[in-house]
């Protein structure tokens, strides 16, 4: 097969590592790709949200299977434009059409859909400008502290947490009336604050059958013992060693099965990735949010322990016989620490010369924001590379991956050096 990937970071840098390894991948294109990809298939300069531009590249190319990585262009309806396409309707997608895509792409469409179908979660309601006066008499009902959620896509940057009521009626004045995320925070979703320890649940979907893909963990904030800001991830671990069987088993009856269940009874098709975001509270449970793709950088980790075949595992989704793959996973440890450019998460250092990737010696390096400037590799993004590591046990696998870290350089470098340290 001819196989495009969509999208340009350590997510897509994974992915594209793993279908090189499948013999059933003839040639792997990646749209745009960054200075990693290029080493497992060609880069084509064209953009995630450019329909008219993917599909020339999917005719020029004789592609046979396209896999979306970011979220962005399936909440804009890629695939709907595939299948409304009489050249490309033959050309499976893997990812959700808009409408199962809106379990990401709303918040609001997403707790509804949570009650509707009994999915444990946390408590809540959503306002809009005109129902703002309703909003500040709800804040005092729910506890602190309070979640604030924009309805829409905001680059991971959309949730609040406020301390005080008086915060969450300033960030709800912000969000409504002065656009604080723009036109994602036209709607708001108030939320309960769960208390408990996340983790990340992964499920791969052909619509009617599905296979649960390894628990990850990830960790948001910039600093060293999750402090100072959010950021769109610094590392990860696969497996949690809190998500025991008997939990996993939970997630399963509680909330995976409910969820696709409930998308064939609404009569919404979803054949991809489902990103199950939870709060394991006291050994329960309880849903914080889907996403309609795999995560990043939980993926780098998570991929890591796949021994199956992806691509074969893609085609079973496709076909809709995904319940005849075989599904095997590594029994191993694997942790990624994600490096970003100085500044990060605000005002970042771009352009900066990478050196001391061959110095890496038992870990995998996945590009993010990196491009190649002839013969160097040059830094484009925030997060810049993932280093992921697979052992036999949690301490080992961040150990390899933090001392590999430790190998590469750039102006402005860092890392964190404790991910996965909560859990020993």
């Amino acid at each position: 097969m001819n196989i495009l990937l969509l999208g340009s970071g350590g997510r897509e840098s994974a992915f594209a590592w793993k279908i090189a390894q499948s013999n059933k991948c003839s040639k792997l294109f990646i749209a745009p790709g960054n200075a990693g990809t290029g080493q497992y298939g060609t880069n084509i300069d064209v953009k995630v949200n450019d329909f008219e531009g993917i599909k020339q590249v999917v005719l020029a190319n004789s592609i046979n299977m396209v896999l979306v990585g970011p979220e962005e262009p399936l909440v804009k309806g890629i695939h709907d434009f595939f299948l409304a396409d009489e050249q490309l309707r033959n050309v499976p997608v893997i990812g959700p059409q808009r409408e199962g895509a809106q379990l990401e792409g709303s918040k609001d469409f997403s707790k509804q859909f949570m009650v509707r179908h009994n999915i444990p979660a946390a408590a809540s309601r959503t306002f809009t400008r005109d129902t703002m006066q309703e909003g500040f008499d709800y804040l005092p009902t729910i506890g602190l502290p309070i979640v604030l959620k924009a309805d829409g896509l905001a680059a991971g940057k959309g949730v609040l947490i406020c301390l005080t009521v008086q915060e969450a009626q300033q960030e709800l004045i912000e969000m409504l009336t002065e656009a604080k995320f723009g036109e994602a925070s036209s709607k708001v979703v108030v939320e309960q604050f769960l208390q408990g320890i996340e983790l990340s649940v992964f499920v791969l979907s052909d619509g009617n059958n599905y296979k649960v893909l390894p628990s990850a963990k990830d960790y948001k904030r910039i600093g060293e013992g999750d402090t100072g800001l959010n950021t769109g991830g610094m590392g990860s671990v696969s497996p949690v060693p809190f998500a025991s069987d008997e939990f996993l088993q939970k997630v399963e009856q509680r909330v995976i099965i409910p969820t696709i269940e409930g998308l064939k009874q609404e009569g919404i098709p979803y054949k991809g990735f489902i990103f199950i975001g939870l709060m394991n509270c006291d050994g329960d449970p309880y849903m914080i949010e889907y996403n309609c793709r795999m995560g990043d950088p939980e993926t780098e980790s998570v991929l890591m322990r796949l021994e199956s075949d992806l691509v074969d595992l893609l085609q079973g989704v496709a076909e809709g016989n995904l319940d005849e793959r075989e599904l095997k996973i590594s029994d191993k440890v694997a942790a990624t620490v994600v490096m970003v450019a100085g500044g990060y998460p605000g005002e970042y250092l771009k352009n900066k010369t990478i050196t001391g990737i061959e110095n890496v010696r038992g870990s995998q390096v996945f590009h993010a924001g990196t491009y190649m400037d002839g013969d160097d590799i040059k830094t484009s993004g925030g997060r810049v590379l993932a280093i992921t590591s697979l052992q036999d046990n949690m301490f080992n696998a961040l150990q390899q991956a933090t001392a590999d870290a430790s190998r590469i350089y750039y102006d402005g470098m860092y890392f964190r050096k404790d991910i996965g340290f909560d859990l020993l």
